[in-house]
């Protein structure tokens, strides 16, 4: 069977895309991601359910997936093929019932542990399934073949006022750390130069399983025993963040001087009522140490605007903080009321043009501060991983940005003496210009 498998939303939705497809592929399927033919025999569509604008565009391409499944079946009418449409995932987790009533083309829901129940309906449906041939995942990237998300944890234990993420994904489940290290081992080995670790919260990693925090340990493991040449931290949460984590970073050349550190406001307030466990002072005295602990770290932040309560005065005071701070990277997005959560009584008091100001307001902030923190890089010279060639450009990142949300280094391939690199190799590049979003460097002889 042709499998083409369409996942929309985070990275912990990418991996598990990818852990499906791996044991479709040991099922002896052929699988695609977000193939573009209208060839396939069954369709499976990840779904994010996380904020208003994830769910619209799983629902619209539910829509879409529905019309190009009856196009497949009236072309397949002479030789009987018909394709089978599965969603699975967060949006299903949180809406089955209402979603099958609405869209009864769909011929599967699946929430979001029911991995193994995906890959049995889809080899059932050909008579080739075998219990015996499930085995442990093994994963099939669907990310460039030189890096790879390493999901450390499932769920998230945290009580956010705004997130529905403990709703769909349940209480946080630590991954072991052996089977961590030997993930990490595998994909190196398989050609995986950088892994960027991730789950709902980092930082809390270790706690159901072991009684104290081990994301310090983890990556100390992962530093020493996986040969990968980089390492990059995501998603750590700034209340009770562990300190020792910044000395084994310090320690290691291999882990990338990187944080994303979601602070989402910076108000006491609003921080309170969005159950932060951290205020003003509190985030202000972290930022201070980790600065203080590693000089040199890149520090990407997101930001909330909008939230019930958030009047001009407290929006203007995290317009300040963002100019204050100089985050080196950032993202923004507008509060959206979710079903269930402890901040659906507070209402929607800001209307949504005026979040969209905000949004405008607080970026147009931070991409002065990125232009100029970009421009403290030119005639530095820089690693630089290349992911891809576009036209007459080598596309690459530096340790300080992670793929597809940060920034990139431009490389001109008129300029270069043997007009061609390595995608997925690591170059020695002199940054030459900055932009406000990216770089343009040169290579220096190695």
């Amino acid at each position: 069977m042709k499998v083409n498998i369409i996942t929309l939303g985070c990275s912990k939705n990418t991996v598990d895309s990818e852990n499906v497809a791996g044991d479709l592929l040991r099922q002896q399927h052929a699988v695609y991601f977000d193939r573009n033919v209208n060839d396939c025999d069954v369709v499976i569509v990840n779904t994010c359910g996380f904020i208003c604008d994830a769910k619209q565009e799983s629902i619209d391409t539910l829509l879409a997936q529905i019309e190009a499944k009856k196009r497949f079946n009236r072309n397949h009418r002479h030789d009987g093929r018909q394709r089978r449409l599965i969603a699975v995932g967060c949006l299903v987790q949180r809406y089955r019932d209402e979603l099958s009533n609405e869209m009864p083309e769909v011929d599967n829901w699946y929430g979001v542990h029911q991995w193994k129940e995906i890959v049995q309906c889809v080899s059932e449906s050909t008579n080739a399934f075998t219990h015996s041939r499930i085995q442990a995942f093994s994963r099939c990237l669907s990310t460039p073949s030189h890096y790879a998300y390493l999901k450390i944890a499932e769920g998230c234990n945290r009580s956010c006022a705004y997130c529905a993420i403990p709703l769909i994904r349940g209480a946080y489940i630590s991954r072991p750390i052996e089977v961590l290290v030997d993930e990490a081992k595998q994909l190196v080995a398989n050609g995986v130069r950088e892994l960027l670790i991730i789950a709902q919260d980092t930082t809390y990693y270790g706690l159901d399983l072991y009684g104290k925090r081990r994301l310090a340990e983890l990556l100390e493991r992962l530093a020493t025993e996986s040969g990968a040449r980089w390492i990059r931290l995501h998603y750590t949460y700034p209340a009770d963040f562990p300190m020792e984590v910044l000395e084994v970073m310090r320690r290691h050349d291999n882990i990338c001087k990187y944080i994303d550190i979601p602070l989402q406001h910076i108000n006491s307030r609003l921080l309170r009522s969005m159950r932060r466990g951290i205020d003003r002072k509190g985030t202000l005295a972290l930022i201070r140490q980790i600065r203080q602990l590693l000089p040199d770290v890149c520090l990407r932040t997101t930001l909330i605007v909008g939230f019930p309560g958030e009047s001009r005065k407290e929006f203007e005071e995290l317009k300040d903080f963002v100019r204050e701070a100089r985050f080196d990277r950032m993202g923004c997005f507008a509060y959206s009321p979710e079903e269930g959560t402890p901040a659906e009584p507070l209402g929607d008091p800001v209307d949504d043009e005026e979040k969209q100001r905000r949004v405008s307001e607080l970026m147009a902030v931070q991409e002065q501060v990125s232009q100029e923190r970009n421009e403290a890089l030119v005639g530095r010279t820089l690693a630089v991983l290349i992911d891809r060639r576009e036209g007459d450009f080598y596309i690459g990142r530096t340790e300080y940005d992670s793929p597809e949300i940060d920034d990139e280094v431009l490389i001109d391939r008129n300029k270069l003496p043997q007009r061609s690199l390595r995608i997925g190799r690591y170059y020695k590049v002199r940054i030459t210009k900055a932009m406000e979003n990216d770089l343009y460097g040169e290579i220096v002889k190695q």
